[in-house]
């Protein structure tokens, strides 16, 4: 796929996922896009710091695990989107609260690879004091979300 549609399919993902209305809120996308074989790379060197390997690490034990820590789902709004080949780098801003009521509006850099119109890569950048601050450090075990 070119840059651009590489760029459109991200666009997309989030316009879909960053309703304000939670009920409107469709992640079927981004999940539908996500290679079976995709990686999520958290970088910088914190409890949250990992790579989730596969589509069902980064649904179940990285989305899922989140899900537990803020209320109702969450929300990620991108403001900027920046495209090279088969790389798209989406800057966004979470819009979100902890069931203890502790806001978690972090600020994110996000680099997408995609390959044949499939996720296979993303790299997170974000605010790590934020992340444990406020949603607390990442389980050493896998945490799966109740379906």
């Amino acid at each position: 796929m070119s840059a651009s549609a590489n760029k459109k399919l991200l666009q997309d993902i989030f316009a879909a996922a960053a309703s304000a209305d939670p009920a409107v809120r469709d992640r079927s996308l981004f999940t539908a896009s996500l290679a079976d074989d995709a990686r999520w790379v958290v970088t910088g060197q914190y409890s949250w710091s990992r790579t989730f390997a596969g589509k069902e690490a980064i649904l179940n034990d990285l989305h899922g695990y989140v899900r537990t820590r803020l209320r109702d789902r969450t929300r990620t709004v991108a403001h900027r989107f920046i495209a090279d080949g088969d790389i798209v780098v989406v800057e966004a801003k979470g819009d979100n609260v902890t069931p203890e009521g502790v806001r978690y509006d972090n600020d994110y850099c996000l680099v997408f690879r995609l390959e044949d119109g499939k996720i296979k890569e993303i790299r997170e950048y974000c605010d790590s004091v934020l992340t444990e601050k406020a949603l607390g450090p990442f389980p050493q075990a896998p945490v799966r979300a109740a379906s």
